[in-house]
């Protein structure tokens, strides 16, 4: 199995509020990548919807997955003028929940 150790993970879940259009979704889709291509210290970016038959999403569709090589890069992206600005102009009235779990990549 192929895995990248050591590394941090920064995963995102979104539940997107009910009259948040698929035009909408997919616009903060591309914003999201390209605010991650923008920056430098972000080694990969991921993103998925969920597709589980188990119903235990509690309403979060969309997976997020941005890596970077350390604790200290995640501590620069979070604050970092580009995060903030797309938060204030895609999220904040897009979403109705999120939820964000950060974890160094063990073996």
């Amino acid at each position: 199995m192929s895995e990248r150790i050591n590394v941090y993970r920064h995963v995102v879940f979104f539940k997107f509020h009910d009259e948040t259009s698929e035009d909408k979704v997919e616009s903060i889709v591309k914003a999201f990548r390209a605010l991650c291509a923008e920056l430098d210290f972000i080694q990969d970016f991921e993103w998925g919807q969920n597709s589980s038959p188990e119903n235990l999403n509690e309403g979060y569709t969309h997976c997020f997955i941005v890596t970077f090589a350390n604790e200290k890069d995640r501590d620069t992206y979070l604050p970092h003028p580009a995060h903030q600005a797309f938060c204030k102009n895609y999220l904040d009235e897009n979403l109705e929940k999120v939820c964000v779990v950060d974890f160094k990549s063990n073996d």
